[in-house]
């Protein structure tokens, strides 16, 4: 059933509509400024994300926050994060450029059919360059992630492309152009092994654009990267590179396609369609009523201090499915999974890793510390 609420007059409300359950929250809400991530320890483990893998100077020479960083389309996000590639952004004496947040959790985020969702946007100031590879949003065996810039090992000198790959194979691409929100959920279904991609631009709700793809899906719910990593390239020297974050939260369940997310404020003034299944409201409620909760699948919370009469009408509906169309380069048959091997740059060991610990041909697992090791 479909409830359509309209709402008018002088109404103080607050309306949250969460699709199912967030099991983890990135959206820096709770962050007064990007030094807050100074908090977080391995000794000292709080606030939503890991932060250490990053260059030598203060915290905000690679993260900094502020609304005006967010998609103004995403209502449920206070403000986005900057994310920089300096000439200092070099972690643990490595050869690459990286600024990276984990999450931290012990929530069930590599577990069953969940959706990692976050939005992302550059900017012709600072853009990433399109000569050199980079990995952003990845997964420690890079199962699937977003790519820019010129692949390793490809013919030419530059590319302009936003790219989705799993295992390290395009599935999906876009030209990545200037001031674009891109939001993008992967579908992640840790128990089947496979992985889908959704994506829209703007405001525009997210469709699903790549099925189900097979992969191995290793993770230890510890080692997605909301960040970049930039691969070296002989020839092409350092330039300072932001990356625009919004909306970054995982969720169960059905997923949220809209961009606002869960827990986002609704306009008063406007229709409210929620999907009711277990509570069914009078089709008029008198003027001065009070409401704090109504329980649905939705999870929908109304709290009003005055609301107008207001008029329902409910139709027999269903949720289209899901938006199952690909690009000419994506192949929605599902391959067999790959071989359990890390690629370069990969992590392939450290505590509490329960990712590939076999590096691919002509790769050593290299030692750097009781957290990390690498395959070079």
């Amino acid at each position: 059933m479909k409830l359509s609420v309209l709402f008018s007059g002088v109404v103080a409300s607050a309306v949250s509509v969460s699709a199912d359950t967030v099991l983890w929250d990135g959206r820096f809400n709770d962050f007064t400024s990007a030094t807050d991530l100074n908090n977080w320890s391995w000794g000292n483990q709080v606030g939503p994300y890991q932060y250490y893998i990053h260059g030598s100077s203060p915290v905000t020479s690679y993260v900094n926050l502020s609304p005006s960083y967010k998609n103004p389309a995403d209502t449920g996000s206070k403000q986005g994060a900057k994310i920089t590639l300096d000439n200092t952004a070099y972690w643990n004496g490595q050869n690459m450029r990286r600024t990276e947040l984990i999450p931290q959790t012990t929530a069930a985020i590599a577990k069953g059919k969940v959706f990692y969702h976050f939005s992302l946007m550059r900017k012709d100031t600072n853009a990433p360059a399109t000569t050199r590879e980079h990995q952003i949003a990845f997964f420690e065996s890079h199962f699937t992630e977003l790519k820019s810039g010129w692949q390793s090992g490809a013919a030419g000198i530059s590319d302009p492309l936003l790219r989705w790959c799993v295992g390290g194979q395009t599935k999906w691409s876009v030209n990545w152009d200037a001031d674009v929100w891109h939001n993008v959920a992967y579908e992640i279904d840790f128990s089947a092994n496979t992985v889908a991609f959704w994506h829209s631009t703007g405001g525009a709700p997210l469709t699903r654009k790549v099925a189900p793809v097979a992969t191995s899906t290793s993770s230890n719910g510890a080692d997605w990267h909301v960040g970049v990593l930039e691969l070296p390239r002989s020839g092409y020297p350092d330039a300072n590179e932001d990356f625009y974050w919004s909306g970054v939260y995982i969720e169960s369940g059905d997923i949220t396609t809209n961009v606002a997310g869960p827990g986002a404020p609704v306009d008063p003034t406007t229709s409210v369609d929620i999907p009711i299944f277990t509570r069914t409201l009078t089709s008029a409620i008198s003027s001065s009523t009070t409401f704090s909760t109504v329980t649905t699948r939705h999870q929908t919370t109304i709290t009003s201090s005055h609301v107008q009469p207001v008029t329902t009408s409910t139709t027999s509906t269903r949720a289209p499915p899901p938006v199952t169309s690909t690009s000419s380069t994506v192949s929605s048959i599902p391959s067999a999974p790959p071989t359990c091997t890390a690629a370069q740059y990969a992590q392939c060991g450290g505590v509490n890793f329960a990712g590939c610990t076999t590096c691919a041909a002509g790769l050593t697992c290299k030692f750097s510390n009781d957290w990390y090791s690498q395959c070079l």
